[in-house]
């Protein structure tokens, strides 16, 4: 009898012990549930194009800022390596909500063998921030080839991602088919986002910006090109809208501190910028 307790005693034990670790392994994945589903940070996280590094937004940044009540957006940027290491400059504030995330890759070339290649490094930093910061949704921009970065994104790998929205894109001076300025013509790219559409989230909405100096082109980007997004993105998401800005400031380079596409980012992609419009706030 007495060994007969002490065995039920030590079982008591063993299944208390093991009892222990499974309640906090429990609690902890709760309380990362109800982070996530409770988040308000709604980042707007930012690509640059080919040979531009991380800091290519930092004028956009601070005309975002320029004038803005509350909360300014903070800057955190970011750069993946071509050995896998992530490294950071500048913090997410407290109390912003919507802070700016660049991604910036060490491998920056152009060519469609390396937009394949950052679209994977895009999605090694996107799993880091996502589950960093816990947030449910975003904003996504891309300028020139970084909007072939996010489209090759979207296409490939955003579908792991099944409890993350991407509320808006916007891409600037985005290349579809290259240098080419005829869509019969359409590059091997161009032909595999098209095919690959369906991926695309249907909820999504989308702007493309053209910048045009020349009357058909932004001296580096010919306008067929930009247009050419309609074949991978009209009639897959919810809103597609093309946008035209010309005058001097729509150079290719120039375009994200254009004061008319900082004001279309205000106005379209920004959360707060548009929550006060409809407060009739100015």
């Amino acid at each position: 009898m007495r060994k007969a307790r002490w065995t039920m005693l030590a079982a008591i034990v063993f299944v208390v012990l093991l009892a222990i670790p499974s309640y906090s392994w429990t609690k902890k994945n709760i309380q990362a549930v109800e982070k996530f589903h409770n988040s308000k940070v709604s980042p707007v996280i930012m690509v640059p194009g080919s040979s531009a590094t991380e800091s290519r937004f930092d004028g956009l940044v601070t005309k975002l800022n320029q004038n803005r009540r509350g909360t300014k957006h903070s800057l955190l940027k970011v750069k993946v390596w071509n050995s896998g290491k992530i490294t950071y400059e500048g913090s997410i504030g407290a109390k912003d909500n919507e802070p700016v995330i660049v991604v910036g890759f060490e491998n920056n070339q152009d060519g469609y063998s390396n937009i394949k290649k950052q679209a994977a490094m895009l999605d090694q930093a996107f799993a880091v921030l996502q589950e960093r910061y816990s947030f449910n949704n975003f904003k996504g921009l891309g300028h020139s080839n970084g909007g072939l970065i996010y489209t090759a994104f979207l296409e490939n790998y955003f579908s792991n991602y099944e409890d993350v929205t991407i509320k808006r894109l916007m891409t600037i001076g985005t290349p579809y088919n290259f240098k080419e300025t005829n869509i019969n013509n359409k590059t091997e790219m161009l032909a595999d986002f098209i095919k690959n559409r369906g991926n695309i989230p249907t909820n999504l909405i989308m702007y493309s910006v053209a910048g045009t100096i020349t009357y058909d082109s932004d001296e580096l980007v010919p306008d067929a090109s930009v247009s050419a997004g309609k074949y991978i993105y009209q009639g897959q998401v919810a809103h597609y809208t093309e946008v035209t800005v010309t005058g001097e400031d729509a150079q290719h380079s120039d375009l994200p501190t254009n004061d008319e596409v900082v004001a279309l980012i205000k106005q379209q992609l920004l959360d707060q910028e548009e929550q006060g419009k409809k407060n009739g706030k100015k």
